[in-house]
């Protein structure tokens, strides 16, 4: 399945994922982990194992402090 993947502030990527892909594999597959990052579908977060089921999706880097 391909999937266009905008990580936001660093770019576009077209994905090929597997037929049972994941959220978190979206996110692997950009080289991000679950902790770092989250999946947007029509900007609102998706769970990382639920299967994907769009086409295009936004990434969003989590901000950490301290």
């Amino acid at each position: 399945m391909n999937v266009m993947c905008e990580v936001l502030g660093e770019g576009t990527h077209e994905l090929d994922l597997a037929a049972n892909a994941t959220y978190g594999d979206v996110l692997a597959a950009v080289g991000l982990s679950t902790h770092e990052a989250s999946v947007l579908v029509d900007d609102r977060p998706v769970p990382e194992d639920r299967p994907v089921d769009a086409d295009s999706v936004r990434v969003i880097r989590l901000i950490k402090g301290g």
